[in-house]
């Protein structure tokens, strides 16, 4: 439908409150909120319902705008990082321009966290639609920004996800760029003898996989490299890589293997977890792909008997130097796995130092017929099949100490083994396993629990206390409690097999920082919502597939591979993108640059999106621009405006929050990504803090200006917080945190001296997964303004007033 021409027509506002059955409608009184809303300016229309972004909700909203006139709509239900893009959609379907809509959040925000305040959660939620009401009157239409799409893609992480991602991406067409860290690709499962629940071959399985990688004509393997940078957008990414020298030339390499056979070096081979060796020319295992020889020049004697079998074909170069190269994709998948917990920093276990208790990949080297032992299970001791056997499962994992989260695949992983190991040596083994809980959650799970029970394997429910070795022996003797029987225990066994914690890849911080993602409490990449947008990251075009959001097994790893895949295509096969245009603009008669040098915007701006030209105003590259809005903060000539998060509208935001009893309120001034997402978590999970906060939404801590902390003091606010991303890394739009924490440093110090009390103004810096710690924040927070009491705070207002006025640099039109 056309869209309709509204711009200079006095606003008419719709304002529509839902129930969401009883989510809100249990806690705040819908009909008080209705009457209110009527009252307030330029809203001609209030209409509640029991589900707004259900259909026939949506149809009340079309069929407001188009009955009533509607030129701004207003919903007050859930967080707009949920259903703001349902509601777009749904006034544009009537010619409503998409940004003449706004959210009022009073589920995350106000029912959900106020349960047991109903009175007081219900004038929260008013203030909230007042605030919501008062952006709404100045709204603006907004076209949206399109951008060509580059219609390749780059799958970071070559194991089983990652391949799945790349080989689904090649399927529908797309060029492909895999990149893999090690020599090889094929992860964690290429190191498996057999998988569960069914025991297959490991290798069996991904090996023909690997080789469909290797060979298809849309994937490029960037095997033994690492990624350097990535800068630009959804669409349009520049990626820089770094190639790392094999001292092998890979198109002269036939993988014949004679020159591993010449090498006379060995050490120790980290892919049989320095249970074997390996040569200083050598490939990680027999069906890596690509069959690419690598030298280890950390052992290399340069004894050249490497290149003298290779004769003719020329392949070894002591001299390769490494490579970057630069590419350019439309859209990125992250699958770079995990990592194993080695628990030298438990010595309960006696890990490192007892030699005969190892982890559970390492016992699955020594099962492997292709490991260092052949297959034979034997104790690094004295290189003799032990007789019993104890697995310990959770070390590490479940651990409020070292990793709380479970690593969701140990259990499995360790009923394999005894089974495995059960079948295998049959009565001559004594097998048990200590648990806390056995999980065995999916298809074929519990059967093949009751498969390791049948064998008569061992099943104590115990955490173990400490493990000590028999010295004349070398056997262990594992000292535990029997939650069954109620008292403690303690068996001897041959061989302790570790179920150690599944971590975050080494380098994900950094993967993090790179990329511009948001990570856990736990340490894994996060999601743009767990329910909506599970393999979403907070930015568009990247994608998450397997461990690195969180720890899976195999099926569900290739499973979110091809979701991730499913998801990249959605960009790739579009000729363009379009972009929101919440961008900056520069007023050319305000820029200071036109006059004398200036050029402040363009070196607080992360993405280098300001061109600056010697006696010419400032020019925002609105494909480059991320919508940070740090650049309006920073601007001393107020001459850069952030659409659709004007310095009036925000004003607009604070004036109406701060209406009514400022002294009782906290004025909160959220990022969008991290802070804003964790004050929705809190109300998610249903943590309860005083119902005093009054938050406004910018799309980064940036774009806080100093003036909306003075205009808040100045309207009396009892307190003001603003909530960033964690530093150093962890903001959105790379360094925006950093630029509001020099801004406040600043500013904080010089309203002491004035007078404030410094528990009235904070910074706090609250992730997305920080649900706990804003509830905290909050709670203590309003503790501290019930402590300072009403009249000082009011007493203390009165004194700054005059001089916050004087202070306030934007005369605003009220």
């Amino acid at each position: 439908m056309a869209e309709k021409k509204v711009e200079f027509e006095e606003p008419r506002i719709g304002v529509f409150i839902c129930h969401c059955g009883l989510n809100i409608a249990g806690v705040i009184d819908i009909k008080e909120l209705v009457e209110y809303a009527k009252t307030l300016p330029n809203v001609v229309y209030v209409k509640d319902n029991r589900y707004t972004c259900a259909d026939p909700g949506q149809e009340e909203i079309r069929k407001g705008i188009r009955e009533h006139k509607l030129n701004r709509v207003v919903v007050a239900a859930c967080s707009p990082r949920m259903h703001e893009p349902t509601f777009r959609r749904t006034v544009s379907d009537v010619g409503l321009n998409l940004f003449l809509f706004e959210m009022a959040n009073i589920r995350e925000f106000s029912s959900w966290c106020h349960p047991s305040t109903p009175k007081e959660a219900t004038e929260k939620a008013k203030d909230l639609i007042r605030m919501a009401v008062a952006k709404a009157r100045l709204l603006h239409p907004l076209q949206t920004i399109e951008v060509p799409v580059t219609n390749k893609a780059l799958v970071i992480g070559g194991g089983i996800s990652g391949m799945n991602a790349a080989l689904d991406l090649a399927e529908m067409g797309f060029k492909v760029y895999l990149l893999e860290k090690g020599e090889s690709i094929g992860g964690h499962m290429a190191q498996l003898d057999k998988t569960f629940p069914t025991l297959d071959c490991s290798i069996c399985i991904e090996g023909p996989k690997m080789v469909d990688v290797g060979r298809h004509p849309n994937i490029e393997i960037i095997a033994y490299a690492d990624l350097l940078n990535v800068s630009g957008y959804i669409g349009n990414f520049k990626v820089k890589i770094r190639k790392n020298p094999r001292y092998v030339i890979a198109a002269n390499c036939t993988g014949c293997g004679e020159c591993k056979e010449a090498c006379p070096i060995e050490y120790p081979n980290e892919w049989d977890m320095n249970l074997g060796v390996r040569k200083a020319i050598s490939v990680p295992f027999d069906q890596a792909v690509p069959l690419v020889y690598t030298i280890n020049k950390d052992y290399c004697i340069e004894c050249y008997k490497c290149v003298d079998a290779c004769g003719a074909r020329q392949a070894i170069n002591f001299e390769q130097k490494p490579e970057e190269i630069e590419l350019e994709v439309g859209a990125i998948v992250v699958a770079t796995g995990y990592d194993i917990y080695l628990p030298y920093d438990m010595p309960l276990y006696g890990y490192g130092k007892y030699t005969n208790v190892i982890t559970s990949l390492e016992f699955e080297r020594l099962i492997l017929a292709a490991g260092p032992t052949g297959g034979k299970v034997v104790r690094a001791s004295d290189g003799q099949k032990p007789h019993s056997v104890a697995f310990i499962q959770c070390v590490g994992s479940r651990d409020k100490n070292k990793y709380p989260y479970c690593s969701n695949f140990c259990c499995m992983y360790t009923l394999k083994h005894v089974v495995q190991l059960k079948e295998k040596y049959k009565q001559d083994v004594e097998v048990y396993v200590f648990y806390m809980d056995m999980r065995s959650n999916f298809k074929g799970y519990e059967e093949f629990y009751d498969r390791a029970r049948e064998l008569g394997v061992n099943f104590i429910r115990g955490r173990v206390s400490r493990i000590l070795e028999v010295p004349e022996t070398k056997n262990l003797l594992i000292h535990a409690e029997d939650m069954t029987l109620g008292e403690p225990i303690e068996i001897e066994a041959e061989m302790v097999v570790l179920a150690t914690a599944a971590i975050p890849k080494k380098g994900t911080d950094e993967m993090a920082r790179i990329l511009n993602l948001t990570r856990g409490a736990d340490g894994f990449f996060m999601e743009s919502h767990p329910k909506l947008k599970p393999i979403d990251t907070p930015t568009d075009g990247i994608f998450l597939s397997g461990a690195c959001q969180g720890l899976k097994d195999i099926p569900y790893s290739v499973s979110q591979g091809s979701g991730a895949a499913s998801r990249a295509a959605t960009v790739l096969s579009k000729p363009k993108w379009k972009i929101e245009p919440i961008v900056s603009v520069v007023d050319p008669t305000k820029c200071r640059n036109v006059n004398t040098k200036c050029g402040i915007c363009a070196e607080r701006c992360p993405y280098g999106s300001i061109k600056v030209e010697e006696k010419k105003p400032a020019e925002v590259i609105t494909a480059m621009c991320h919508g940070c809005g740090t650049c309006v903060a920073e601007c001393p000539a107020d001459a850069i405006t952030q659409m659709h998060f004007t310095d009036a509208q925000i004003m607009a935001q604070i004036r109406a929050a701060l209406e009514r009893d400022p002294e009782d309120k906290i004025l909160a001034i959220l990022c969008n990504w991290c802070s804003y997402a964790g004050a929705d978590l809190a109300g998610t999970s249903r943590f309860e803090y005083p119902p005093v906060i009054r938050p406004i939404r910018v799309m980064c801590s940036g774009r806080v200006d100093r003036d909306f902390v003075l205009e808040a003091l100045r309207l009396g606010a009892g307190m003001v917080l603003i909530g960033a991303c964690h530093l150093p890394y962890d903001c959105h739009y790379i360094s925006g945190n950093w630029k509001m924490k020099a801004r406040m440093d600043a500013l904080a110090p010089m309203l002491q001296k004035l007078g404030l009390s410094p528990e009235r103004f904070r910074v706090e810096y609250v992730s997305a997964a920080e649900g706990v710690k804003f509830a905290e924040v909050v709670r203590e927070m309003a503790a501290q303004m019930q402590a300072l009491g009403k009249e000082k705070i009011k007493a203390e207002n009165a004194k700054l007033r005059p001089v916050l006025e004087n202070m306030l640099k934007r005369k605003e039109k009220k």
